[in-house]
């Protein structure tokens, strides 16, 4: 039984400086202002001394009817994981939250017999009504490595039991970057599968997937695509029809694959190409990678965005790109979000993507968030901001983009051998309210970090109906676009793979 706090809503201080990396649970409508109070919903409990406190970062989330489950990491180690898996649970759209921590997976929680955890994610099965939370644990003999796969349920998302194993490394093995979806469509002849996708970096990054039918309890031998292909940070999304779709990066995050299942994940076809990707060094000694993030429309059509810098002359900042597919074998053109000209100094980085519950197609209803930097090529001063676009039209027109948070330094946040790190996604959830959940740091005192988990206290406002729409459909990549990062091998935790 994990150790569990209630918490009512608590304004934060309302000019206190902070950055988000957040995981929004929208309404139809979208927001039209930045300025909102907030409500710490989590903070990290842990003392041990070999990770950083206070720190929590990297949250995923999922919606069903009022209740919103949010995972995380808490006491982020340098070279890699964390102390816990960190839950914030609200029974109610967001009114009230209890958080505790993830039971049976480290030592340092109490319950678990591994060193750390990383790499979370949450989805919930609507066959067999159960909250799953994956998390990748990490061992530190023989150095720091991806050791296990995990997955807990919960029927409530408060008490959660002890994981499932979804998958052992074998000696010298490295598991990475894992990631859980379910199909929850009850007319698809999978209804109430689940599905983790996950790489191992010790086998150049080779792709692994693994199926569970009985509701997370069970999981299926671990196996390759057609072609053993490899990559890193894949997303699987289920389509109604029961195919999944995994989008994902290449091993050296220099383009943009997919594969997909049309069996049930009995096998795996291939991957094919989506895009290259074109990546403008992010600067402030960020940990910023572009890894693609993926969400579908309820008629299954599957949208990736990334960030990259080929609309941008001489690659001088990313842009947030995206590419949409039916089938997940043949993808549109990369088109550009326009949040603001082409000619601008902003670099914008890691996209969160969502798009509303029984939307689609041309009238699909997409939210895209984002980090970025006011000043691309900033060194000394560089400030940290959160912004957020949305589209009502499947992405032809979008909004003004809204500013949701800024002016934080990286030295703020916690560090890792491949930079100062806020997460290396986001997410984002559409239902019937407006929720941002995200760490929100302030400035350190000595070398002791203040970041905890906050959401907003009040529904985020709508967007205007007379707001101006936005369209990028005259804008071009440039010829011959470069990127500034080129790796020589695969990005693993402990590297940035240059």
């Amino acid at each position: 039984m994990p150790s569990t706090t209630t918490l009512a809503p608590r304004p934060s201080t309302k000019f206190a400086v902070n950055i988000v990396l957040l995981t929004l649970v929208l309404c139809l409508c979208g927001i039209a202002t930045a300025q909102v109070n907030l409500t710490q919903i989590s903070t990290d409990p842990f003392t041990n001394t070999t990770s950083q406190h206070a720190s929590e970062v990297e949250p995923a989330s999922y919606v069903e009817g009022s209740t919103i489950v949010s995972v995380f990491q808490e006491g982020r180690f340098t070279d890699g994981g964390a102390s816990d898996i960190g839950f914030a649970t609200s029974t109610n759209g967001g009114m009230t939250w209890t958080h505790g921590n993830m039971p049976g997976i480290t030592k340092v929680e109490g319950t678990g017999k591994y060193d750390r955890a990383s790499d979370t994610s949450v989805t919930y099965n609507a066959k067999y009504k159960t909250w799953l939370v994956e998390s990748l644990a990490l061992s530190q003999a023989g150095g720091v490595h991806g050791a296990a796969v995990l997955v807990s349920s919960s029927t409530d998302g408060i008490t959660w039991g002890t994981p499932s194993t979804v998958s052992v490394v074998e000696s010298g093995g490295y598991y990475d970057k894992p990631w859980l979806a379910c199909d929850n469509t009850q007319s698809s002849p999978h209804f109430g599968n689940c599905y983790v996708e996950w790489d191992d970096f010790s086998q150049f990054d080779l792709i692994q997937m693994s199926t569970s039918k009985d509701g997370g309890k069970t999981w299926s031998a671990k196996q390759s695509t057609a072609a053993s292909d490899s990559g890193n940070g894949g997303l699987p999304q289920v389509q109604p029809n029961g195919n999944v779709v995994v989008v994902v990066d290449d091993p050296f995050l220099g383009s943009v694959l997919a594969f997909k299942s049309t069996d049930g994940g009995t096998s795996w076809g291939a991957a094919v190409s989506v895009a290259p990707i074109f990546e403008h060094f992010v600067s402030g000694g960020m940990r910023a990678l572009p890894l693609v993030n993926a969400a579908k429309d309820t008629a299954g059509n599957v949208y990736a965005v990334w960030a990259d810098c080929s609309f941008r002359a001489n690659c001088s900042s990313n842009d947030i790109v995206m590419s949409t597919s039916a089938d997940g074998t043949t993808w549109s053109a990369v088109t550009r979000v326009p949040i603001d000209a082409v000619t601008s100094k902003v670099d914008h980085f890691t996209p969160g993507l969502a798009i509303a519950r029984n939307t689609s197609g041309s009238t699909a209803v997409i939210g895209v968030s984002y980090n970025y930097l006011p000043i691309s090529n900033c060194t000394a001063n560089c400030n940290l901001g959160v912004g957020y676009i949305s589209s009502t039209d499947g992405g032809a027109t979008w909004t003004a983009a809204k500013t949701l948070a800024f002016g934080m330094s990286p030295n703020w946040l916690p560090s890792t051998t491949s930079g100062q790190m806020l997460g290396d996604y986001m997410t984002i959830d559409y239902n019937l309210k407006a929720h941002a959940i995200f760490p929100k740091a302030r400035a350190s005192v000595g070398t002791t970090l203040d970041e905890s988990m906050e959401t907003n206290q009040y529904l985020l406002p709508e967007a205007g109906a007379d707001e101006p729409r936005f369209s990028s459909a005259h804008d071009k990549q440039v010829a011959h676009p470069h990127s500034d990062v080129h790796r020589t091998k695969p990005y693993h935790e402990d590297s940035d793979g240059k």
